[in-house]
């Protein structure tokens, strides 16, 4: 499918089976087809990345309007949200599987989980990344949510080629002790692999991801431990963004969203 002309986006929630099904078909694509990622629910058959908490999330898609196809097909970007009212209907947040958040849960704050963002490989390093950051930010506002947080993730499963970025990430970038997630103690795995005095940050940043940068020039910290995802062939990382914290500058960046 070519991209013809200029794109016209649109962002929504889901709101029916064949919108959530193409938010799923655009994650194969990416998780499963170009990063290697698998999964017990993963439908190989059907391109559909999926798993058992598809049911208790909001889907936040990104539709090209222009595109020649079935409306459904039209998505080219998502984002998967949780809030801590559904995180209740579905026993736990997603991320609980990897990290201990019971800082976040003792907080008193409203919470909200953030996961499965990609955006089409055509659209990436355009304004497609903006928009969904847009709609994103007006959920945050309906909603109410002051605490963001979610799992991010490095391509790969070999801490010692990321010991450069983890250990930046965590003695730059740690989060208040009051919001700090930390990896379960069954696969907790070391982020500070290096001295503060010998990570070289030019090179460790050319190495972290742009949507944990962007994450990070918003003001988020990161949680105390990785956990190395095999089934997926990520390293995985906790980040946390309290909306409070937010400087008027940041929150204008938020307000219009970040592209890239």
């Amino acid at each position: 499918m070519q991209i013809n002309g200029s794109p016209q986006f649109r962002v929504k929630l889901a709101e029916t089976e064949a919108e959530r099904r193409a938010a799923q078909r655009l994650r194969y694509r990416v998780f499963v087809q170009e990063l290697g990622g698998n999964g017990p629910l993963v439908d190989h058959d059907a391109g559909l990345e999926q798993d058992h908490f598809d049911a208790y999330f909001d889907h936040l898609i990104l539709t090209d309007t222009t595109l020649n196809c079935a409306s459904e097909d039209r998505v080219i970007g998502v984002y998967r949200l949780l809030r801590d009212d559904q995180a209740r209907s579905a026993g736990q947040f997603y991320s609980e599987d990897e990290y201990d958040l019971t800082p976040l849960r003792s907080s008193g704050r409203r919470l909200m989980e953030l996961g499965r963002s990609c955006v089409d490989a055509r659209y990436r390093g355009g304004e497609a990344m903006y928009h969904l950051w847009q709609g994103l930010a007006q959920y945050v506002t309906d909603h109410g949510i002051e605490v963001l947080f979610g799992v991010a993730s490095f391509h790969g499963t070999d801490t010692d080629a990321l010991a450069q970025p983890l250990s930046l990430l965590y003695h730059r970038h740690l989060a208040p002790k009051a919001l700090r997630a930390r990896a379960q103690p069954t696969h907790f795995q070391r982020m500070d692999l290096i001295a503060p005095d010998q990570i070289d940050r030019r090179t460790a940043m050319l190495q972290v991801p742009a949507l944990i940068k962007a994450y990070l020039r918003l003001g988020g910290h990161v949680g105390d431990g990785a956990f190395v995802d095999h089934a997926f062939n990520t390293t995985d990382i906790c980040l946390v963004m309290d909306t409070d914290r937010l400087s008027q500058k940041r929150k204008d960046i938020y307000s219009r969203g970040l592209g890239g």
